[in-house]
């Protein structure tokens, strides 16, 4: 065959591609376990953090949330149980996942109770140049924050991307409450900003954009969840009442 033949480039060009493609996917099919389990692994480090655990070693993140977590389980917008994920396996919801549950018209939302006694949940949502997502702490009420981790894909660096990277920003959640009618949390620039309102931070300088696309994930994330919050918040104020009066009628007795 003529080396400098049309015919011969095309020929040699549709080989190569073919090879090289080939090569690709197998290479892609092989270290995919691999990248699910480091995804996985990232996520629950997350979660952990949100949770109080922070500065977890990767190779102990898996051994820590089985040994931390209480339960996780899926809920609906009712605020019902539908669910339960496999702890032993580390079962979450990954990033994929919770973008189907926003438009699901029937949800399964992970929640994830710790023996420490703060539950974690999720948000997912969009910001300026891709996805952004997080993991929120809340205390015992089921409406304090206690820590927070987010995420994101293709913020600025610098800017945006301070969600993830600015540890005084994560840090300004905590002993922030979601609060209740239309805004249950935002996050808005300073000028706005009013004093004595505790369901709200202060956006990043210069990235007020993700920051509010942030507040506006939150605040449908927590609608989601109200339900849930609400009814088991509800059946903790009963307990302690339930205890309270207990050793007043032993005493009169």
């Amino acid at each position: 065959m003529n080396t400098n033949s049309n015919t011969y480039t095309v020929i040699y060009s549709i080989i190569l591609v073919v090879v090289v493609a080939a090569v690709l996917a197998f290479a892609a099919m092989f270290l995919k376990p691999t990248q699910d389990a480091n995804v996985k692994k990232d996520t629950i480090g997350q979660i952990l953090t949100a949770a109080t655990f922070a500065g977890v070693e990767d190779a102990a993140i898996l051994d820590t949330y089985k040994a931390e977590i209480e339960s996780a389980i899926l809920v609906n917008l009712e605020g019902e149980k539908v669910g339960d994920l496999n702890i032993e396996d580390c079962e979450v919801y990954g990033t994929s996942d919770l973008k189907k549950q926003i438009a699901a018209e029937q949800k399964s939302l992970p929640v994830y109770i710790f023996k420490n006694g703060y539950t974690v949940v999720p948000c997912y949502g969009a910001g300026l140049w891709g996805p952004i997502w997080g993991y929120v702490g809340l205390e015992k009420d089921l409406k304090t924050i206690k820590a927070v981790c987010f995420g994101h894909k293709g913020e600025t660096p610098g800017l945006g991307a301070k969600i993830a990277d600015e540890p005084s920003f994560a840090e300004s959640f905590a002993g922030k409450t979601i609060g209740e009618g239309e805004i249950l949390f935002e996050v808005c620039k300073p000028a706005n900003t009013q004093v004595d309102a505790i369901n709200h931070i202060d956006a990043i300088s210069g990235a007020t954009i993700t920051s509010q696309a942030l507040g506006f994930t939150l605040n449908q994330w927590f609608g989601f969840y109200k339900n849930y919050l609400a009814k088991n918040a509800a059946q903790e104020v009963v307990e302690d009442v339930v205890l309270d009066v207990e050793p007043a009628n032993t005493v009169e007795e």
